[in-house]
């Protein structure tokens, strides 16, 4: 057990690594599309997680809904000059109340321990 939780501190310490490493790769090239700071993010999340899958440990729900929202919130940012929408779209918003509902939803769904 001692084993799984040292390679599991290990692969959050390399995600910490990777996630300040990209933020600052953002920072200094502020000529990146709108979006792609988003997508790494999300990559980096979901990467943690196939990572623990793949030695045995189980994966977070929280950092792998965290990517998902990630890779989405990026991808719209990325496609909003092709889609042309008459109006701006709240993406950021719009799926900070999707994990709020996701946490809420998922508590209130649990079985209650009697």
């Amino acid at each position: 057990m001692d084993n799984v939780q040292k390679l599991n501190h290990r692969f959050e310490a390399l995600a910490w690594g990777a996630f300040f490493v990209w933020w600052g790769i953002t920072e200094l090239f502020p000529s990146l599309p709108e979006g792609m700071g988003a997508v790494g993010i999300g990559l980096i999340l979901l990467g943690l997680n196939v990572a623990r899958s793949l030695n045995g440990i189980s994966a977070s729900g929280f950092t792998t809904t965290l990517g998902i929202l990630a890779l989405v919130l990026g991808g719209l940012e990325l496609a909003q000059p092709v889609l042309r929408l008459p109006f701006e779209l709240p993406v950021f918003a719009i799926l900070l109340i999707a994990l709020g509902v996701i946490f809420l939803g998922r508590e209130l769904v649990q079985t209650r321990p009697e």
